[in-house]
């Protein structure tokens, strides 16, 4: 029998293989777990066929990199049968942490994403405790602003309360509650702000005191310092030159401007010496492959569905820009933007983006600011960045980095656990 570990981190969220910065974030700070002296992590999340059958943008399988010795990525089955016609894999997420809290071993979790994953931890911990066993767990809660706008904006426009107080409740009974940005945090409180005057609750003011930052973490050293022969190699293996695309390397939905990237690449002088590379899947892949083919430069367009996490961060250092040009949708708000982070650590081209939600959090002062919906300023924002000499883009690269080192995962994790009791992490010596 296994000696049990002496500190326990579990992460909750929508793990490896969804195409989702936060699957990438989990990662990171499982990883660096291992590194400050937790002995065991856990990444509770979902099986395989539901995340397929959901729909959701997900990497090729093979793609998809090994973790460390020490993280344990587990997908609990589903609990009833067909007479249970909703929440089955939340209830089997929701046992196994029960388990894992109830084993005595001091345990950290985090649960990123606030519906489903923090109500799981929350139900978990109180059923926990209810079996009269030792529990020793300290939550912490991450929050987007999809949690808002698929939750909380959606009841208060709806004149609904119960499910906006249920999930602002229960992020309140966090240990320790943290948003992914300034723009994130102040969303959730303007929200709660409207609930309050709905129906006389203080959800905003409480929020407001308790809620802090927690940018994403990234991984750095997948960006820094790579190998000039093996970016060269890697995108011959793709047919591309260095500096000879645009890239566009996230999920292939509405919100992230992929549609005006087009039109915008199209209207642009780059078009007739550059390649368009979209990189990603997601629900509107259809929609855009169909977008490209009808474009008077269909030729110079190329959808890239097999990319891995190995290879994303060679696409981005050899590109003459990386554009992401967001904007708001009901449906979602960008409230970071870690893919805009990575291609600035990676030291390609300038980036190109909008400042929707809390991109301006995530590029600083680092980037190509256009506004939303406006093909032709992404052309000029191209046709700029293509242009630039040897020297200001080498100066913008610097910049670039510089900002984006912050989000660091060791930064970040440490931050991040600098209030979490003694007893329920490992104190790593320092020097």
């Amino acid at each position: 029998m296994n000696d049990a570990p002496d500190h326990r981190l579990v992460i909750v969220v929508r793990a490896d293989p969804v195409i989702c910065g936060h699957s990438v974030e989990a990662r990171n700070l499982a990883e660096t777990a291992l590194q400050r002296g937790f002995d065991e992590v856990r990444i509770v999340t979902w099986p395989i066929e539901r995340l397929q059958e959901a729909g959701l943008p997900l990497k090729p399988l093979e793609h998809v990199l090994p973790y460390s010795e020490g993280i344990h990525v587990e997908r609990p089955a589903p609990v009833g049968d067909y007479k249970v016609p909703d929440g089955r894999y939340v209830a089997g997420i929701t046992g196994r942490l029960v388990e894992l809290f109830t084993d005595g071993v001091p345990t950290v979790c985090l649960s990123l994403y606030l519906s489903p994953h923090m109500i799981a931890v929350t139900d978990a911990l109180a059923a926990a405790r209810m079996t009269g066993l030792p529990v020793n767990v300290t939550t912490i809660a991450e929050a987007v602003g999809s949690d808002v706008t698929n939750v909380v904006r959606s009841c208060v426009e709806r004149g609904e309360f119960g499910a906006a107080a249920h999930l602002l409740g229960a992020y309140l009974s966090q240990d320790h509650a943290v948003a992914v940005s300034e723009y994130t945090r102040d969303l959730i409180v303007e929200e709660a702000e409207r609930l309050d005057l709905l129906r006389g609750t203080d959800f905003a003011g409480r929020l407001r005191a308790k809620v802090a930052i927690s940018y994403p973490a990234i991984d750095t050293s997948q960006y820094l310092d790579l190998d000039d022969g093996e970016i060269g190699a890697r995108l011959a293996e793709r047919g591309l030159e260095r500096e000879g695309y645009i890239l566009y390397l996230s999920r292939l939905a509405r919100a992230k401007g992929v549609d005006d990237l087009i039109e915008g690449f199209e209207r642009s002088s780059a078009a007739a010496t550059h390649t368009l590379v979209i990189a990603g899947r997601g629900p509107e892949a259809q929609e855009l492959r169909e977008q490209a083919a009808a474009s008077p430069v269909a030729a110079r367009i190329r959808f890239l569905d097999d990319v891995g996490d190995g290879e994303k961060p060679f696409l981005m250092a050899g590109s003459a820009a990386y554009a992401l040009p967001t904007k708001p949708r009901p449906e979602f708000v960008e409230t970071f933007g870690i893919a805009l982070a990575e291609s600035m650590l990676a030291g390609g081209g300038p980036v190109i983006t909008t400042v929707t939600g809390g991109v301006g959090e995530a590029v600083g002062d680092a980037a190509f600011i256009v506004p939303v919906d406006d093909p032709d300023a992404i052309a000029a924002a191209i046709d700029g960045a293509v242009a630039l000499p040897s020297e200001e883009r080498a100066r913008w690269r610097h910049r670039a980095r510089e900002h984006a080192l912050q989000f660091d995962r060791g930064a970040v994790f440490d931050r991040l656990f600098a209030a979490i009791p003694a007893d329920r992490r490992p104190v790593v010596p320092v020097g």
